[in-house]
């Protein structure tokens, strides 16, 4: 890697936009970067779809940005796979309807076609990848489970996994860097580097840039 590229990663968004708009002013993304994106653009904050907007764009924009799979957007497509009622407070829970309301709709029973989105929406979310490796380091939302081969694992695994993953030594050999998991500042380790900082309760929207582990907020 040359020293001037770079491999960013951006921790977990949840409908900020207007902290994520800040961020990457701040970052001035470069043709040459690696952008990652950790997963969790939708829900709690107040603009879903201007957030989903600018990743679409960025990935026009940019070759190499990467966009990962979140527990949030993971929900709302297992939702719309097969629409179970048992789902809904769930989805409640993760503030679904600040989603729907972005896209100026109000009707919960529409959330299952997702038929209030843009196309070019629809299809980012269905291309989430689940996680991404480069040099040195990981990329996922969540974690990885200690001692399971990556194959092996779920979706729901890499979206979901917590307190496992915290506390184990990570064992594939590289550096996971995560979001899901929020901290007053970044979690650094020596195998972890954790960077939801809670921006969608009033806290920041935080990238690291690597290989250099300089953290960058908004």
């Amino acid at each position: 890697m040359t020293s001037s590229r770079r491999i960013i990663a951006i921790g977990d968004i949840h409908g900020c936009s207007t902290k994520l708009h800040d961020l990457l002013e701040r970052l001035s993304l470069r043709d040459e970067d690696t952008a990652v994106f950790l997963g969790d653009y939708i829900g709690r904050g107040p603009d879903s779809k201007e957030v989903i907007s600018t990743l679409v764009q960025l990935q026009k924009t940019f070759e190499r940005v990467v966009c990962l799979l979140g527990n949030h957007e993971n929900l709302l497509l297992e939702y719309v796979k097969a629409p179970d009622e048992a789902l809904i407070p769930y989805l409640r829970q993760q503030k679904i309807e600040n989603f729907l309301r972005s896209y100026g709709e109000e009707d919960l029973s529409r959330l299952h076609t997702l038929s209030f989105m843009p196309e070019e929406h629809t299809r980012f979310l269905k291309n989430l990848k689940l996680f991404h490796e480069e040099g040195e380091y990981f990329f996922v939302h969540a974690g990885v489970r200690p001692d399971i081969a990556l194959e092996k694992q779920t979706a729901m695994d890499f979206c979901e996994v917590r307190d496992i993953f915290l506390e184990s030594r990570v064992t594939i050999g590289k550096t996971v860097v995560f979001g899901h998991t929020p901290f007053e500042l970044p979690l650094v380790t020596e195998d972890k580097i954790g960077i939801d900082t809670g921006a969608a309760y009033g806290n920041l929207l935080t990238a690291v840039v690597l290989p250099e582990r300089k953290f960058v907020h908004a």
